[in-house]
């Protein structure tokens, strides 16, 4: 049998199913519905209501994290956190290429432009010794800051925790620590994944995560700023909610905002959500153990967390042996029922960021030709007969 074929009849095995496998779907097996009935019952379903305070509290006590600012996806947290960093029209933000594009969306959506740095192998996510090389090689620092050579200010480096394992952050940080750079973490994908014991997205002032419909817990759409402090919260938290200052009647806003509040439905339903979390957390474990046991001796690498890292392992992934053994991969799959898919195209491919200022990709480029996602859904339990 071959490794395609093996991997076909595991995954069948796995989700004890012949129909379609999809890549990453949520399930809903504990109180969501009550507590979603609940805020319809309130009629508090907007960005005003007792979940979306609740979910706040309890993303911030698991991943330790000072506070936690929740919003209406990730995309809009990630923007929050940028704005919040300093980010604005001009600047330059350092990023990796191969991301999800509402990473580079948003710097550019601030008016400032991605410049892309190379990622590990070890971790599919930017390398710190790239990042230094880049910035002692075309950067010098003025008054405490960092500065490209063509004059734009380098304002902030945005890592991404690439399907949830995480980059050597601390590595990055101290990078960005000797350069006067602000660092910010995409951590879309890593709610549940610890580097050296800490949560991501806890190792800067400001992080972004995601609860998308396909991420480890959804709240259907949705997102959430993690803040280093609780002043550097409430300051966001304002900027998210139109800066409108308290009163009980009337509408004053003192500055520039966003209306990127998270609805209480939404949280409502994230509150369910997160009372499995540590369950889900195991199940992906589990799975993942799984496939690198049935992938051993075969031509497929499976991904495993990096070193001193304990991943979510949010989307399973293997590394192929070319472009096309990945092709032939993906084909038979999705042919049989099975969805794969590849990883994105690598940003500085896409139209709107093929100028961009790019360092040597060549590592990205390497795995963008190889990288396949395997299905990764928490298993739905079998109803006893």
């Amino acid at each position: 049998m071959t490794a395609t074929n093996r991997l076909i009849s595991f995954v069948r095995d796995y989700y004890q199913s012949n129909a379609f496998i999809p890549l990453h779907a949520p399930h809903f097996n504990g109180n969501e519905k009550h507590y979603v009935v609940d805020t319809l019952e309130s009629t508090f379903v907007s960005s005003v209501g007792a979940y979306v305070d609740k979910f706040e509290q309890q993303v911030a006590e698991f991943t330790g994290a000072a506070s936690a600012v929740a919003t209406v996806n990730g995309t809009a947290a990630l923007h929050t956190a940028l704005y919040m960093a300093g980010v604005r029209e001009g600047d330059f933000v350092i990023t990796q290429p191969l991301t999800f594009v509402a990473t580079c969306n948003v710097i550019a959506q601030l008016g400032a432009q991605p410049v892309f740095v190379d990622v590990e192998r070890s971790t599919l996510g930017m390398s710190a010794n790239k990042l230094e090389s880049f910035l002692n090689e075309q950067c010098e620092q003025r008054d405490g800051q960092c500065y490209h050579h063509s004059g734009a200010r380098i304002a902030a480096v945005v890592p991404m925790h690439t399907f949830g394992h995480p980059v050597r952050i601390d590595e990055i940080a101290q990078v960005c620590a000797r350069f006067g750079i602000t660092l910010v973490e995409d951590a879309a994908e890593s709610l549940g994944s610890f580097y050296k014991n800490k949560h991501t997205g806890t190792f800067s002032d400001f992080a972004a995560l995601s609860f998308n419909g396909n991420k480890i817990i959804t709240t259907g759409g949705g997102g959430m700023v993690l803040c280093a402090s609780e002043e550097l919260a409430q300051k966001t938290k304002h900027i998210t909610t139109t800066a409108k200052v308290p009163h009980p009647y009337e509408f004053y806003h003192d500055e520039l905002a966003f209306n990127f509040r998270m609805p209480n439905l939404n949280a409502a339903l994230g509150c369910g959500q997160i009372e499995q979390l540590i369950e889900y957390l195991a199940q992906k474990r589990g799975l993942a153990q799984a496939y690198q046991s049935e992938l051993e001796n075969t031509d497929l690498e499976f991904v495993s967390e990096p070193m001193d890292a304990q991943s979510n392992y949010w989307l399973n992934a293997v590394i192929c042996r070319d472009k096309k053994h990945r092709d032939e991969l993906l084909t038979q799959t999705n042919q049989a029922g099975v969805m794969t898919r590849p990883v994105w195209q690598l940003m500085h491919t896409l139209p709107m960021f093929q100028n961009a200022i790019c360092g040597p990709l060549d590592v990205s480029i390497w795995l963008a030709e190889r990288i396949v996602n395997l299905p990764s859904s928490v298993p739905v339990p079998k109803e006893a007969p």
